[in-house]
């Protein structure tokens, strides 16, 4: 194989399908990127075994063929090498040489046979959604995935198209993130649950650009996702999600509008008291439309009001900061509502159309 690339394309696909490279593998083939030049274009593909990545480059193909080379290697001398065009020739010994201007690199490849190619997943009528609306659900929601792999379901998000719809939905049993949109075409209904690590790296990945499409797929134990000249294929989480719909409830008894900026800057200004261990609430008490916070750590204490518009009674709440914060940063309006049944009960931010829905679980307080 003897292909030609600029360093810049090069690094580009690298970054890219190295997401897909695990850090720590009893596998050595899978700390390897696949180059297949063995057709009429340059792809690099990466496979963990849970996701999937491939990505076309450009470049010349002087004569075909297909290599797998160490990732963290063939990454680190591309990204030392010279602004310019890149060499790579391979022989039938699996001796590859790197050459960019006076600089020359001779490793040694692997096995290509032994990498494991991405599983197929059928393009039969895919469902589109602009990058940039994909990797704001995303954002929005991927903060309340669970970190304890004590249970899997929760390390996943809820990918849900319903009645013409699709939503995300993440929790971790303290909060649950929800984003809803319409969808311009008609879709067949599905739930399956997509790991959250495939979502934070599809993120990482996107654009943002409004004009480029994402291409979804699903099977019956992986999903596909298609966009520029990328493609990332995951498996699934086995299992069946949670019933959101029985959690999230419409009735309440105390209702504040407020301006998100002031409650977010308060509650960041509050949490430069917060120790970790310490683990301490901000507390919310409404009263003559003015929210009253305040909390108290062993570093010191903070007090501070906001003026509010307040319908209902009078409520005084504990909240982790951290997952109020969270929150309030995943949303763009700019006044929100906040839904309060009772102290004990959960705190339900959203607004009127439901595109948006964050649910925090209150804490223990003692005044």
């Amino acid at each position: 194989m003897i292909i030609k690339c600029s360093k810049a394309e090069l690094i580009r696909g690298i970054n890219i399908v190295s997401k897909a490279v695990p850090v720590r593998t009893t596998l050595s083939i899978q700390e390897c990127i696949l180059i297949d030049a063995s057709s009429d274009i340059i792809s690099l593909t990466a496979n963990d075994m849970e996701m999937g990545i491939e990505t076309i480059i450009s470049g010349e193909i002087k004569e075909k063929g297909t290599i797998a080379v160490n990732a963290k290697m063939f990454f680190d001398i591309v990204r030392k090498l010279p602004e310019s065009d890149v060499l790579i020739h391979a022989d039938d010994a699996q001796n590859v040489a790197i050459t960019c201007e006076k600089a020359r690199f001779r490793i040694l490849a692997r096995e290509w046979e032994e990498f494991s190619r991405i599983p197929v997943v059928e393009m039969d009528s895919p469902m589109e959604i602009s990058a940039f609306t994909l990797r704001e659900m995303i954002r929005q929601t991927i903060f309340s995935i669970s970190a304890n792999d004590s249970n899997k379901i929760m390390t996943g998000e809820l990918f849900e198209i319903r009645d013409g719809s699709l939503q995300m939905v993440s929790l971790d049993g303290h909060r649950i993130s929800l984003r809803r949109i319409r969808l311009k075409n008609p879709y067949p209904d599905c739930r399956v649950i997509i790991p959250g690590k495939t979502l934070n790296e599809i993120s990482k990945i996107l654009t943002g650009d409004t004009e480029c499409m994402v291409a979804i797929c699903i099977s019956d134990n992986h999903i596909l996702f298609s966009f520029d000249t990328t493609m990332v294929v995951s498996r699934l989480i086995e299992g069946n999600y949670y019933q959101i719909d029985q959690m999230i409830t419409k009735n309440y008894e105390t209702r504040v509008t407020i301006n998100r900026r002031e409650l977010m800057d308060c509650i960041d200004r509050s949490i430069l008291l917060v120790r970790e261990e310490d683990r301490k609430p901000i507390i919310l008490q409404t009263g003559d439309d003015v929210l009253h916070l305040q909390i108290n750590t062993s570093l010191g204490s903070m007090n501070e009001t906001i003026d509010i518009e307040t319908e209902g009674r009078e409520i005084m709440i504990g909240f982790n900061p951290k997952y109020m914060l969270d929150a309030l940063r995943a949303i763009d309006d700019e006044t929100i509502s906040m839904y309060f049944m009772n102290s004990k009960a959960p705190c339900f931010i959203r607004d009127e159309q439901d595109t948006y829905v964050y649910l925090i679980l209150p804490v223990n307080f003692v005044v």
